[in-house]
């Protein structure tokens, strides 16, 4: 399609707020002191909080018209013993050999330089409370482990069980925003909503790098669901470059590799794109593609990818259903994540169109 929706101007209100979010650490498996920063700005939105083991809940006046999930943990280290630090989305998910699910060798060679010479910070998880700073020396594979461990100067103190975060701030260019993105960025769209009047539902979840986000999202569901969930889950979606991730405005799917979304919910919202002039891109539609030009050339071919929503339907059987919304962005997981203002500004302006409400500048 051709798009027609050229507005790279981003309210200022949201700028602010996403740059306060991303100074604020929430390590995988350390979301406890970025999940008392959200409910705070949540509640002086007007919003009716609850808080639950790996969920924060935030509901309006409607919280059944509309139902949006954006995960909050953000990667960085662990502290697991004297001067040792290990990649915190690993410890948090038990992926070691000990227990027969070891972590793909391709992956830890791909992070294993990845923050070299960054500059960390280590907190205390529950309040949030400074524990000191320092930078990232070295990092290697241990062979006797099979896993990933990290050297740190200046963090010589620190016990077992401290999460350390990365140093970041929000870097705003004239076509671009870079920083830690996945997923401060959507998470704080969620909450900028409730600025704007919002009155449906959002969940932030904790975990879902180590992916186990979707666990506590479904016992909610159990809970205190209805008989149909549509669900929309917002996040960043990966591509190799800026360029390739400037091609769309956002991106949909219909399926991932754990199961199919919701054919009418996705519809709505590639209506709602055209209608607009927003231009999208449909994620599995891209990768099939990708893979038959990767098996042409006798490449590996990529996963589908597994997603939060594609495991809780799976796992629910029919309980929640929905479907994905996605800033694209390139430089994925790294201190240098970005996306186009122009893809920042199409996706604010798609969740205030679906919630009817009228954007503040």
């Amino acid at each position: 399609m051709t798009a027609t929706f050229n507005n790279p101007a981003i309210p200022e209100g949201f700028l602010n707020l996403l740059s306060s979010l991303l100074r604020n650490p929430s390590v995988v498996g350390a979301e406890h002191s970025f999940f008392r920063i959200l409910q705070r700005e949540l509640e002086e939105r007007g919003a009716n909080v609850t808080w639950y083991e790996g969920l924060l809940v935030a509901q309006g006046s409607q919280p059944d018209s509309l139902m949006f999930s954006a995960h909050i943990d953000r990667h960085g280290l662990v502290c697991t013993g004297p001067n040792e630090f290990q990649y915190a989305a690993f410890v948090s998910g038990a992926r070691s050999d000990l227990l027969g699910n070891s972590v793909d060798e391709q992956l830890m060679k791909k992070i294993v330089h990845r923050f070299q010479n960054e500059s960390v910070y280590a907190y205390e998880p529950w309040s949030g409370a400074y524990r000191g700073r320092g930078s990232i020396t070295n990092a290697y594979i241990c062979e006797f482990r099979n896993n990933l461990i990290f050297e740190l100067q200046g963090l010589e103190h620190l016990v077992a069980g401290t999460p350390v975060a990365f140093v970041d701030k929000l870097k705003v260019k004239e076509d671009t925003i870079a920083g830690q993105l996945d997923n401060v960025l959507t998470a704080a769209a969620l909450v900028y909503l409730f600025e704007l009047g919002f009155q449906g539902t959002a969940f932030f979840t904790a975990q879902e790098e180590a992916g186990k986000s979707w666990r506590y999202l479904l016992e909610w569901f159990r809970r205190f669901g209805g008989s149909t969930n549509q669900l929309i889950v917002v996040d960043t979606s990966p591509f190799p470059d800026i360029t390739a991730a400037s091609e769309q405005h956002v991106v949909l799917r219909h399926q991932d590799a754990n199961a199919p979304f919701n054919v009418a919910l996705t519809q709505k919202l590639q209506r709602s794109c055209e209608e607009m002039g927003i231009s999208y891109q449909f994620k599995d539609e891209y990768v099939i593609k990708l893979n038959k030009e990767l098996e042409a050339k006798g490449e590996t071919p990529h996963s589908m990818g597994s997603t939060e929503l594609g495991r809780i339907i799976s796992a629910s059987h029919g309980l929640v259903d929905g479907t994905t919304l996605q800033i694209p962005t390139s430089g994925y997981h790294t201190l240098h994540e970005t996306a186009p203002r122009s893809s920042v500004s199409a996706f604010l302006t798609l969740l205030n169109t679906l919630c009817g409400l009228d954007p503040k500048n």
